[in-house]
């Protein structure tokens, strides 16, 4: 800007008469408003005058007459001879912002008063926390900017792609010297109005520089990891190899990822990819990728669609009960894709149950046996369990095959028995004869415990003819009751008679 120089005209109440010379201000210093260190000038001229032209600033003269070597930065420019007293100043500063007049003191007249107001423009704007704002996701921003020692006192304005944003707070702070002033304003911005990357702009002006001086932020947002955990290929056969991948998006970066399967952590990898081989705990047990930054962990957890065949969840226990009551199996299987459960009677092809429960209402003893629960998982494998039932009732004593004997020699008849529990007491008897066990003259009783029952066998030596007129008894006791079969043995040649 150039130099500031304001002519005047010459006012009738300063025209003054010296030695019979009219005297008169021809210029004389006006009001100027002047922005520091900009260089001005205030006019003072007074043709025909050749006595002493002083300059006072707020009533204080600045020297006498050109010789102004108390303020290094003013002169005093202009013909002499012609009665140019004007005042210049260099670089203009904040002290000099006064009031000023031009005296002829031999004249006795003085200019009118100017004041010289002198504008500062605010420093450099400052955004606390500049010139990157971090903050985390979901919190509000809260902004702070400063622009200090300005004259009159700054205006601060927010701008945001292009457009002020407005609700800011302001306030303003007179410094000691009384003329300048600091301007702080403080704007609020809502977690839902930010996004990171943002730029915003703190534009501070006045007077002296109404295009304003402008500094800026950019937003940070910072957050906890964003993961996406992925499993390729499923569903997937088991034994076949699975790749576990785990995305991360996270401000601050990335510092650890953590992997882990069912919650125990697996230590040989670290990495954002797992490959592995997978079994059926796959299915079950999840795999979880837990990603880490400076402001925590995120973690997320997938299981593997693993194709598996039927694996034993609730094994079935044999049963052993009581005639007439109830006997219920549990059999309890997984696998993948869903499967299914077939409950049969070994050497039946009746299925009994497509349930977990078999429930057999009232047993008789007929139902003891074994009994299969299997499992079938479609295109993928089968399995099956087997248990046994025990029916606790009388004994029941079975066909029985004896010997034919001839006569005068060794015969034998056999009584088989089968008895849950397990019989008491057997006997054979005859006549008036009982024989449990051991010897009795020609008789010997002999009893074998087999995986099916009890076999028990009358042995009689030296066959006579009544032995083939006599009527055997084969009687077996256990708590439920008892059963007996009568026997007759028959001469060799002769066909067994049971009655």
């Amino acid at each position: 800007m150039g130099e500031h120089v304001l002519v005047s005209g010459m006012p009738e109440s300063l025209r003054l008469c010296t030695g019979g010379v009219l005297a008169m201000f021809s210029q004389q210093p006006q009001d100027l408003v002047v922005v520091a260190g900009q260089p001005v000038t205030l006019p003072c001229s007074i043709p025909g005058y050749h006595g002493v032209v002083l300059w006072i600033k707020d009533g204080l003269a600045l020297g006498v007459g050109r010789d102004l070597s108390g303020y290094p930065r003013y002169t005093v420019v202009g013909d002499h001879s012609s009665g140019e007293h004007h005042l210049r100043i260099q670089r203009v500063e904040l002290m000099d912002d006064a009031v000023f007049e031009c005296q002829a003191i031999q004249a006795a007249m003085r200019s009118r008063p100017a004041r010289l107001t002198v504008l500062v423009p605010p420093e450099d704007p400052v955004i606390e926390g500049g010139p990157v704002v971090s903050l985390r996701a979901g919190d509000p921003l809260n902004l702070t900017c400063h622009a200090d020692n300005a004259k009159p006192a700054a205006s601060i304005i927010w701008i945001r792609n292009g457009e002020v944003l407005n609700g800011a707070m302001y306030s303003k702070t007179l410094l000691r010297d009384g003329r300048r002033e600091s301007t702080v304003s403080t704007l609020y911005i809502s977690p839902s109005n930010i996004e990171t990357g943002q730029k915003i702009i703190c534009r501070a002006s006045n007077k002296a520089i109404p295009n304003g001086k402008e500094t800026s932020v950019t937003i940070d947002i910072q957050h906890l990891p964003l993961v996406n955990l992925s499993v390729e290929p499923q569903p997937v056969l088991e034994g076949n190899l699975v790749k576990f991948h785990c995305s991360a998006k996270a401000n601050p970066p990335v510092t650890q990822y953590r992997w882990a399967k069912g919650g125990n952590v697996i230590k040989e990898v670290s990495g954002d990819t797992y490959e592995v081989i997978v079994d059926h705990s796959f299915f079950t047990e999840a795999v979880s990728c837990e990603v880490t930054n400076p402001l925590g962990s995120t973690n997320i957890s997938r299981n593997v669609d693993v194709y598996f065949g039927p694996r034993m969840a609730a094994e079935p226990q044999s049963l052993q009960v009581d005639l007439g009551s109830d006997a219920v199996f549990n059999c309890a299987w997984t696998g993948n894709p869903s499967l299914t459960i077939v409950w049969m009677k070994r050497g039946s092809g009746v299925v009994l149950s497509n349930e977990n429960i078999l429930t057999l209402k009232a047993v008789r003893q007929e139902d003891a046996g074994k009994y299969v629960c299997r499992a079938v998982v479609p295109r993928v494998g089968a399995g099956e369990k087997e248990v046994s039932l025990t029916v606790n009732g009388p004994p029941t004593i079975s066909s029985t095959q004896t010997h034919q004997a001839p006569h005068g020699e060794k015969g034998q008849i056999k009584c088989f028995i089968r008895s849950t529990p397990p019989p008491d007491r057997i006997a054979w008897s005859w006549k008036e004869t009982v024989l449990e066990s051991g010897t009795s003259g020609r008789y010997t009783v002999e009893t074998v415990s087999t995986e099916d029952g009890v076999l028990s066998t009358l042995t009689m030596s030296n066959i006579v003819p009544a032995d083939f007129q006599t009527i055997y008894n084969c009687t077996a006791w256990n708590s439920f009751g008892s059963d007996t079969e009568i026997i007759r043995l028959k001469e060799q040649g002769t066909c067994q008679q049971q009655v």
